[in-house]
């Protein structure tokens, strides 16, 4: 499924002093299968735009009550903000925002904090049952036991167990199954290694390729880590004050070094190499990953 969001608009506290716009005016469109990164300053917008593709903040025109605006003498007519996720036209009234849910899921920042059941298989049921309350026991179990089974915990020794006896990493893997049981062909992940030390980090962007190769045929993560947008994804977007800015494959997108750091934004550690390396005469052409990044050194001084 395609995602395609063109003039998105959102204020929050639309109408009274206290209203914030955060986002403006934001076109994109995220191809299936991408592993897609968006990146910004906290109070950018990313956090509120992907908000809007499972339908947690809903177009105007899709509420019941939505006028379309007339356009005003002299003027152009209102340009009214559109977004659809494949066959899902989430500017519709029709649309049927459950079964969008199914297909799009959502994974919160710090998800192991909205685990809630006694057993780690009723917490990681929970979403299935809901979605689908058709499927036999039979069927929950199976859908159960693969998806603690993919994100790499040991189903017979912790579908039983509470899961606050978790570990952190097996509690975020936990909450990760939730999300990903009943196989939403999107999967969004904000900020999915935050506080995990670098060996978490590497396990759970490792985790969340194996989902994009057999599970989810989109990830979308929003991150603050560059280096994490540079190693794993194959294109990133950066919003700023609620605009987006660009939207390019990070060997594009890190050789504009003073306008990301103009943002207030970090670029990835092969990036400062790179230009410690041409301050120095040296330059190096990667697409800063680490390894490409070693390639490319090890390819240079077998050149002098």
């Amino acid at each position: 499924m395609n995602i395609t969001a063109e003039h998105l608009t959102y204020v929050y506290n639309a109408g009274s002093p206290f209203a914030a716009k955060a986002l403006d005016d934001v076109s994109l469109t995220i191809e299936e299968g991408e592993f897609f990164g968006i990146i910004g300053h906290t109070g950018s917008g990313k956090s509120t735009f992907v908000k809007h593709l499972n339908g947690l903040i809903r177009l105007p025109s899709s509420q019941k009550h939505y006028k379309k605006p007339k356009a005003k003498k002299g003027k152009p007519a209102p340009v009214v903000p559109s977004l659809k996720v494949g066959d899902f036209d989430l500017g519709s009234r029709k649309t049927d925002f459950y079964a969008l849910r199914k297909k799009v899921g959502m994974v919160f920042q710090y998800p192991e904090a909205q685990l809630f059941a006694e057993t780690v298989f009723d917490d990681v049921a929970f979403g299935l049952k809901n979605f689908e309350k058709e499927l036999t026991k039979e069927q929950i179990e199976s859908a159960v036991k693969a998806a603690i089974g993919i994100v790499g915990l040991d189903y017979e020794a912790v579908k039983e167990a509470s899961p606050f006896d978790l570990s952190g990493g097996q509690k975020r893997r936990a909450a990760i199954a939730g999300v990903i049981v009943t196989k939403p062909e999107i999967l969004i992940l904000d900020e999915p290694a935050a506080g995990l030390d670098p060996l978490g980090k590497r396990e759970i962007m490792a985790l969340l390729h194996r989902l994009h190769s057999t599970w989810c045929k989109t990830v979308i993560v929003v991150s603050h880590d560059m280096d994490e947008i540079a190693e794993n994804c194959t294109r990133a977007a950066v919003f700023a004050e609620g605009k987006l800015v660009c939207a390019l494959p990070p060997r594009a997108l890190f050789l504009k070094t003073e306008e990301l750091r103009a943002l207030g934004l970090d670029i990835p550690l092969t990036a400062k190499l790179c230009l410690a390396l041409r301050e120095r005469g040296i330059g190096i052409d990667c697409d800063f990953t680490a390894d490409d990044f070693v390639r490319a050194v090890l390819a240079k001084r077998g050149a002098q």
